[in-house]
C-alpha cells in the first residue's frame, strides 16, 4: 500500500461519503414513514367519521334538513380536518428539511476542511523552488474556498426557501378553509 498521505485519506473521505449517504436516506426514510402514518391516521379518523355521518343522515327524513346538515357540518368539518392534515403534512416537510441541511452543512464543512488539509500537505511538502506554483496554488485554494462559501449560501437560501413555499402553502390553505367557512356563514344569514 502506498505511503502517500492522500491516498490513506481517500478510504476516510469514502466513509463519509458512505456516512452522509446513510444520514441523508434516515431522514428521507423517517420524513416518509411521518408521512404514511399521518396519512394512515386520516384514513381511519376520516372512515370513522364518515361511518358517523352517515348513520346520522340516514335517520334524517327531510330532504332539505339533510342538505343543510351535509351543508352547515360535514362539509365544514371535513375543511377543518383537510386544513389540520395538511398543518401536519407540512411540519412534516419542514422537519425533514430541516434535517436534510443539518446533513448538508456538514458535508459541506467536512469538504472545505479536507480541502484545506490538502492543500497544506502539499504545500509543505513542495520541493525547494517551487514557490511560484505553490503560491498559484494557494490561490487557487482560496477560490475554491470561497465557492464553498457559495454554495453553501445557495444551500442555506435553497432549504430556507422551501420551508417558505411549504409556510406560504399552509397559510394560503388557512386562509382559504377561513373564507370558506365565512362564505358560509354570510350564505346562511
Amino acid at each position: 500500500m502506498s505511503k502517500n498521505p492522500f491516498d490513506l485519506g481517500a478510504m476516510a473521505n469514502q466513509a463519509r461519503g458512505v456516512r452522509a449517504a446513510q444520514a441523508v436516506g434516515q431522514a428521507a426514510l423517517t420524513s416518509a414513514q411521518e408521512i404514511a402514518q399521518l396519512n394512515q391516521r386520516a384514513a381511519q379518523e376520516l372512515s370513522s367519521r364518515l361511518q358517523t355521518k352517515v348513520a346520522e343522515l340516514m335517520k334524517t327524513q327531510d330532504p332539505k334538513a339533510a342538505f343543510d346538515y351535509v351543508h352547515a357540518e360535514v362539509l365544514q368539518e371535513a375543511a377543518k380536518e383537510v386544513a389540520e392534515y395538511q398543518a401536519q403534512l407540512f411540519q412534516a416537510f419542514a422537519s425533514g428539511n430541516k434535517e436534510l441541511a443539518k446533513i448538508a452543512e456538514t458535508m459541506i464543512k467536512d469538504s472545505q476542511h479536507d480541502l484545506i488539509h490538502f492543500v497544506n500537505e502539499a504545500t509543505q511538502n513542495a520541493p525547494a523552488g517551487t514557490e511560484p506554483y505553490t503560491s498559484v496554488f494557494k490561490t487557487s485554494f482560496n477560490n475554491a474556498l470561497q465557492n464553498f462559501e457559495l454554495i453553501r449560501a445557495a444551500m442555506a437560501d435553497s432549504f430556507v426557501s422551501f420551508e417558505k413555499n411549504i409556510e406560504n402553502m399552509s397559510n394560503l390553505s388557512k386562509a382559504q378553509t377561513a373564507g370558506g367557512a365565512s362564505a358560509k356563514k354570510a350564505v346562511k344569514k
